[in-house]
């Protein structure tokens, strides 16, 4: 009797198709026609379309994405055209696509005629290339000369806002809770006139103060050791400094005057934040952990200064959201006494 069983399985593992290890060509021949045909949808060319129609899903003109498509090829071009793999235009407007809408990844997915699982991988390559790229769009003072710049804004205006995330998992999950109560990292951006943006910091949990983040970051180390002339604008949040003037808390004639042109001349970094954000409707919330939350805004970050360096159309900007965050630090000494000479020498 165990003669016959030993017999019999042995025979149903040469013939059964659905084993792993088969060995009988009988039982191969069913595999094959069990399987699935694998189906290789045709993708239109993404740059088939006029600008309007680009724009509104990529943010982008056909002449913009070609510069992307040329400035990112070499990171995140495939090898091989093996199993139809994307082309490089392809890539970048699925990234776009994901940047511009802010979407599922099965939405983005659905939009572009691919599966999810691809969709996440392009998104996260073109990303990284996007973010390498950081240090040759985004530089402190700017790309210009200095005295240039000057010209058209004296002072460049420095501020923080907070990109909305998931709740992360761990132990630092309440470290991102900030004043608001919901969920954010909290990002320091310094631009100039042009709302092009000169230095970002995205590395800090939402409940971190603003005056904080600018105490740690390089910038400042750079401001108070005097290796760039002039000066910072920043809201009521920070401190005072030779480097970085605030608005007076209680202002007198005189003073007035000078938190009025503080303000108009300060609300292009309000402005910057808003022309983010309505570029790329991503960052009004990003379902994902914080580490690649602070890569996708690095990487928006750079596109925008793309977008404005080529004259890309800009959107519709909503009013921003006043944090009116109060400062943690005091103002110190030598900086309400330079404070007190511009308003001594402009507004008196």
């Amino acid at each position: 009797m165990k003669a016959q069983n030993c017999v019999f399985l042995s025979a149903l593992t040469m013939a059964c198709p659905f084993l792993r290890d088969v060995v009988d060509e009988e039982a191969l021949v069913l595999r094959r026609a069990f399987r699935r045909e694998r189906v290789f949808r045709d993708r239109l060319d993404p740059l088939a379309f006029p600008d309007d129609h680009l724009y509104e899903r990529y943010r982008f003109s056909a002449d913009g994405i070609r510069y992307l498509c040329r400035l990112l090829g070499p990171r995140i071009k495939h090898r091989t055209a093996r199993s139809h793999a994307l082309s490089v235009e392809q890539m970048v407007c699925v990234a776009l696509r994901f940047f511009a809408s802010g979407a599922f990844l099965y939405s983005v997915g659905d939009a572009e005629q691919l599966n999810k699982a691809t969709i996440c991988r392009t998104i996260r390559s073109v990303c990284l290339a996007i973010k390498a790229l950081a240090d040759v769009f985004i530089s402190f003072p700017g790309h210009r000369r200095l005295c240039d710049m000057k010209e058209e804004f004296y002072r460049i205006a420095v501020d923080c806002t907070h990109i909305r995330i998931k709740a992360p998992s761990g132990a630092h999950e309440a470290d991102f809770v900030n004043r608001k109560s919901f969920h954010s990292i909290n990002v320091q951006m310094v631009c100039n006139a042009d709302c092009v943006i000169s230095n970002v910091v995205v590395k800090w949990p939402g409940s971190v103060h603003d005056s904080r983040i600018f105490r740690a970051s390089e910038i400042y180390q750079c401001l108070s050791q005097g290796e760039f002339s002039g000066v910072l604008l920043g809201d009521r949040g920070y401190g005072c400094q030779p480097f970085l003037l605030t608005p007076f808390t209680d202002p007198q004639e005189a003073q007035q005057a000078y938190n009025h042109a503080h303000a108009r001349t300060r609300a292009r970094v309000e402005m910057t934040f808003g022309l983010l954000k309505a570029r790329f409707h991503c960052l009004h919330k990003l379902r994902v952990n914080p580490v690649r939350a602070c890569d996708i805004t690095v990487a928006c970050a750079v596109l925008h200064n793309v977008a404005c360096l080529r004259k890309e159309r800009a959107p519709r900007v909503p009013p921003a959201m006043d944090w009116d965050n109060p400062a943690i630090f005091p103002d110190d000494d030598s900086g309400r006494l330079l404070r007190d000479q511009y308003v001594l020498n402009y507004f008196s």
